[in-house]
């Protein structure tokens, strides 16, 4: 087969190309990967930013992957490719200003035990929280997150548990998939530690906690993590994705890296290819882009329907995010040494601690008192660091993509120039500060910074529009359906007006997140 002409070329490397990629080339389907940047892996990049010191430059965390489809179609061929998964028992914790702490293992019936110590009932709350996602509704959420939701097996699962449940039963169900977070809280959450142990992960998702869905989306990844861990690959990401384009190249594919695809060559309204300079590439079956909405239908495709454009047009992303790295010469002094275990620990005051900052952000404002997500990947993977140190993967989900001022007046904005270098400085050191609160000395163990402000991370990946982690808001009306937009002519979910170019990726269902869904879901498609 020669360099230009394959059987699919997919655009973008990111896990759910790479995912695609390798169940294509499993079948004796030649894929073609090209990616703009100089390194495979979308937001999976891990670098030794301090000598001895692997950081993940951005995503780090694989439960969804482990849980999903994607993993179970490729898990001997990673595993004979060496990839190893750790887990180390624990899962999640969280902190709060004054010191006080609850950290959670890998085990709901020991959840349900620590959380009973702080109040009655919240304990009860989080096996009932277990029950409702993975007995009760089970069947239905992962049957709806893991299928396309344009195939007949969709319509086909909604008959069955309309049969199953009664139509009463779903519309609590659908009822309850409305509630905000905020508002469940309010109404279930005993202990200020449990609220703030929970509020966080709704950030996860891509949601506020007092948007529509964000209860039961906060449930779902609260409970997930808590049952599965929060996994990592030995060694960092990126042994994840070479062993990904190994499995690729050794089955007749290829992945190629700085090469910029600008157009998708048409015939007869059929897509033969793709334009990069003033090189083209050739597909005798597909084309998948890993892209955002925008890239796609403005860009790539820019001689689409007018209804199109216009929903590509309106396609809207969520908030910024920050990333924070540090190299310690020494563990951190936990006040309380079992949070040395903990693979990641928020801290966050409370409820409305978490909510005051989403809306901080939204409305363009580095908030007061961020809520910082505290990565330690060496708890689970030692060999990420010299023996002694440690890592702090920081991540700061409620920053605004649009800088439009300081919500305590400290930092100084202007709003033409955003995110400078000294301003993501002065963030970096109000987060700091906030940290130093909980680990005393923690200024003195510092060997190396690395701070990532919104538009670096956009910078490292174009499909994180203005630092947005989730490469569009995940409010209920972009999702599911509605991801990236609703069905306009022949476009729904993965497919687009083009018979054979097809869509993938965060902006594409089931959503952000390393799962590799919506890869898995396209190479079904490609016969």
């Amino acid at each position: 087969m020669s360099d230009d002409r394959w059987d699919v070329i997919i655009v973008g490397s990111g896990l759910n190309s790479l995912v695609c990629a390798a169940l294509l080339a499993k079948r004796g389907i030649k894929p073609l990967v090209l990616e703009r940047n100089a390194v495979v892996g979308g937001c999976i990049r891990t670098e030794e930013l301090f000598p001895g010191y692997l950081h993940e430059l951005m995503a780090s965390w694989y439960p969804l992957f482990l849980g999903g489809g994607a993993y179970a179609a490729l898990k001997e061929d990673l595993a004979r490719a060496g990839v190893e998964f750790l887990n180390n028992g624990y899962t999640t914790g969280v902190v709060l200003p004054d010191g006080r702490s609850v950290a959670l293992k890998q085990d709901i019936a020991d959840a349900i035990e620590r959380l009973d110590q702080l109040a009655a009932g919240d304990g009860a709350l989080i096996g009932a929280m277990a029950d409702e996602i993975f007995n009760q509704n089970g069947e239905l959420l992962f049957g709806l997150l893991g299928g396309s939701p344009y195939q007949f097996s969709t319509y086909k699962l909604l008959f069955q548990q309309w049969r199953k449940k009664g139509v009463d039963q779903l519309l609590q169900f659908a009822a309850q998939s409305l509630t905000p977070f905020r508002t469940w809280s309010q109404q279930h959450v005993h202990h200020d530690l449990t609220e703030a142990l929970m509020a966080p992960w709704v950030l996860h998702s891509g949601l506020g906690p007092q948007d529509a869905g964000s209860a039961l989306i906060g449930k779902l990844t609260f409970a997930a993590v808590v049952a599965g861990g929060m996994p990592v690959v030995k060694g960092g990401g990126s042994q994840l994705v070479d062993a990904l384009v190994s499995l690729i190249q050794q089955r007749g594919g290829l992945v190629k890296t700085n090469i910029s695809v600008t157009k998708i060559l048409l015939q007869q309204g059929k897509a033969v290819g793709v334009e990069a300079g003033s090189a083209s590439y050739h597909a005798n079956k597909a084309v998948v882009c890993n892209v955002t909405p925008s890239q796609l239908y403005q860009d790539l495709l820019p001689d689409m329907p007018a209804p199109v454009i216009k929903a590509a047009k309106n396609y809207r992303y969520g908030r910024g995010a920050m990333q924070i790295h540090l190299a310690l010469s020494a563990k951190p002094a936990w006040m309380n040494e079992e949070m040395l275990q903990v693979p990641l620990v928020h801290l966050a005051s409370d409820l409305d601690q978490v909510s005051l900052s989403v809306m901080q952000a939204e409305c363009g404002l580095i908030p007061s008192q961020p809520t910082v997500a505290i990565g330690q990947p060496a708890a689970v993977d030692p060999s990420r660091v010299p023996a002694g140190g440690w890592i702090l993967w920081l991540q700061i989900q409620d920053m605004p993509r649009g800088l439009k001022g300081d919500a305590k007046g400290e930092i100084a904005v202007d709003k033409e120039a955003g995110w400078t270098h000294e301003v993501k400085e002065h963030v970096a050191d109000r987060i700091l500060a906030q940290l130093e609160q909980v680990l005393p000395g923690l200024h003195e163990l510092i060997i190396g910074r690395h701070v990532l402000s919104p538009m670096d991370l956009q910078g490292l990946n174009q499909n994180l529009v203005g630092g947005d982690i989730y490469s569009g808001a995940c409010s209920l009306d972009q999702f599911f359906w509605f991801r990236p937009f609703a069905k306009i002519g022949t476009t729904k979910g993965h497919q687009t007006p083009i018979k054979n170019v097809f869509h993938i990726g965060a902006s594409t269902h089931p959503g952000p997140g390393l799962g590799g869904g919506s890869g898995l879901l396209v190479a079904d498609l490609i016969k």
